[in-house]
């Protein structure tokens, strides 16, 4: 449907793009059965609970590593000709390990993959303020290494954006780009917080479609959603691709950046959202090239 299409992947986490194969290749004692039955089942809070089998699996530098190595392979070969991963820097700081290493590994593979890599280090909101300011300083430190931007994920209910506001600054004075999750599971009002504190592109924001104030000023300030239809219908945070408001956030003008997520734990990939945006949401040919540009368009490296 998309195979002529080069397009760039800007919402993509490293830690959800870990596919079964790997998984063996890291933990040769797992079997396909128990990786299946850890796979998520129909809510954000089942997601969270695979997320985190998944990231208990990883154990060194060398098996972010491969996982870097295999999700820029298939990336490579659904056209994609850039990238902004995100990694779970506060998980890795949570679990205790070292993410120094960890970074070093992924950005040196990153910098032998086929097309440019850059990453953004995620906070995880429900860690606290204090634990965010860790990763925007490890952020901030990583800038000439490969860091792009900084963001934060997790429970929205339970880590309001307006608590990161001097997080998002630190980090804007220092010279990176800024992201957030935000208007997933809870309303346009977590998108409103988001852009409050200086969010440059929103994480998913599909909740904004209830709020045509707030779908004025997105499109007025030309700031992105970066929307992964599957993943939202497998988190249970859109009940069915039917009623998904893909189509009604772009036709409001709305920008759209289209992505997978978490595309081994989603079973899709960047390739399978463009063929959903076509056949399920009836985008043109004309449309699907203006999905791709867009993903150029709204990177935060603007020499791509």
């Amino acid at each position: 449907m998309d195979s002529g299409l080069s397009k760039a992947s800007l919402h993509v986490h490293l830690e959800g793009a870990i596919w079964p194969e790997t998984l063996l290749e890291i933990d040769p004692a797992l079997t396909p059965e128990e990786i299946e039955a850890n796979m998520p089942r129909g809510s954000f809070a089942a997601f969270i609970e695979s997320y985190i089998w998944l990231t208990r699996r990883l154990q060194t530098p060398e098996h972010y590593a491969l996982a870097t190595r295999h999700l820029l392979d298939r990336l490579a070969a659904e056209g994609v000709r850039y990238a902004e991963i995100t990694l779970s820097a506060g998980v890795i700081l949570w679990r205790k390990q070292d993410l120094a290493a960890i970074y070093d590994a992924i950005w040196a593979e990153s910098r032998r993959g086929p097309f440019p890599v850059y990453w953004i280090p995620d906070a995880t909101r429900q860690f606290g303020v204090e634990a965010a300011m860790e990763v925007a300083r490890f952020a901030v430190e990583r800038r000439d290494r490969g860091v792009v931007a900084f963001g934060i994920g997790g429970d929205e209910a339970r880590g309001p954006a307006e608590l990161f506001a001097n997080v998002y600054r630190f980090c804007r004075e220092n010279g990176l780009h800024l992201t957030c999750h935000a208007g997933e599971t809870v309303g346009p009002e977590s998108v409103r917080a988001a852009l409050a504190i200086g969010a440059e592109r929103i994480g998913h924001g599909i909740t904004a479609v209830d709020d045509p104030a707030l779908l004025a000023e997105l499109r007025e300030r030309d700031i992105p959603l970066e929307i992964c239809p599957t993943s939202n219908v497998c988190t249970g945070v859109a009940a069915s691709l039917d009623v998904h408001p893909l189509r009604r956030l772009w036709d409001a003008g709305v920008p759209i950046v289209l992505d997978s997520d978490d595309p081994a734990l989603f079973d899709t990939s960047i390739g399978r959202e463009y063929e959903i945006a076509a056949t399920r949401f009836g985008y043109s040919e004309g449309e699907l090239r203006q999905l791709a540009a867009n993903s150029f368009r709204y990177a935060f490296r603007q020499s791509v």
